[in-house]
C-alpha cells in the first residue's frame, strides 16, 4: 500500500514503491523512482529522473534536485538542499532565459545508510559515502568519505562514525571502535 497525502503532487509517470508515505503538498515529479519503505516529509520536492533507494527518510521541506541518486537507507533531515547546476544563472550570456538544456548538470550520490543533518547543502558532483554524517548546517563542497563525520563550511572531516551512528574512537590495537555499540573498523573504515 502506497500513501499519498491528497495535497501532494505526484506525476503519474513517477514509481512509487510498496508501503512509501508521501506527505502533505509533496511534489514528485516525472521519471521520479522512490523505493520501498520511504517517507517523505511535507512539502518536500523530488525532480523529475530522481532516483531513491528503499527505506529513505527524507524530513520536512527538503529540495532533491535533477541528477540526485540516494541510496538505501539514507536519512536526510529538515531543510536539506541537493543541488545539481555548477553554473547556476537564470539566462544564458545572450540575456534569453535558460531552458532544460541550457544546465550543467553534475550529479550527487547519497550512498547506502548515510545522514545528512538539518539545513545542509550539497554541492553538484560530490559524493557522500556509506553510513557517513554530515553535521547540520555543513555545506559539502567536495567528496565525503565512507562513515567520515563532516561539519562546517565548507564542511571538513573531523572523524568516523558507526553504521550505529555513534563516533568511533581508536581502539587499544589498531583500528577504531565504536562508542556506543563497540563495533571495530579498520582506521579510516571502509
Amino acid at each position: 500500500m502506497i500513501r499519498i497525502h491528497p495535497t501532494a503532487d505526484v506525476s503519474s509517470r513517477a514509481e512509487i514503491g510498496d508501503h512509501t508515505a508521501i506527505w502533505h503538498q509533496c511534489q514528485v515529479r516525472e521519471g521520479a523512482r522512490i523505493g520501498c519503505e520511504c517517507i517523505l516529509g511535507k512539502n518536500v520536492y523530488v525532480d523529475f529522473d530522481v532516483s531513491i533507494g528503499d527505506r529513505v527518510k527524507i524530513q520536512n521541506n527538503c529540495s532533491v534536485y535533477h541528477g540526485v541518486i540516494i541510496e538505501e537507507g539514507v536519512f536526510l533531515g529538515p531543510h536539506v538542499v541537493l543541488t545539481n547546476d555548477l553554473y547556476p544563472r537564470a539566462i544564458n550570456p545572450d540575456g534569453t532565459l535558460k531552458g532544460n538544456d541550457d544546465w550543467e548538470v553534475a550529479p550527487i550520490r547519497i550512498c547506502y545508510g548515510s545522514s545528512i543533518g538539518a539545513r545542509s547543502v550539497v554541492l553538484p558532483g560530490v559524493t557522500i559515502g556509506r553510513f557517513a554524517m554530515v553535521g547540520a548546517g555543513a555545506v559539502v563542497t567536495r567528496d565525503v568519505p565512507a562513515h567520515g563525520l563532516v561539519v562546517d563550511n565548507p564542511a571538513r572531516l573531523i572523524g568516523y562514525v558507526c553504521a550505529c551512528g555513534c563516533r568511533l574512537r581508536p581502539g587499544t590495537g589498531v583500528g577504531l571502535v565504536c562508542t556506543g555499540c563497540n563495533r571495530t573498523y579498520d582506521n579510516p573504515p571502509a
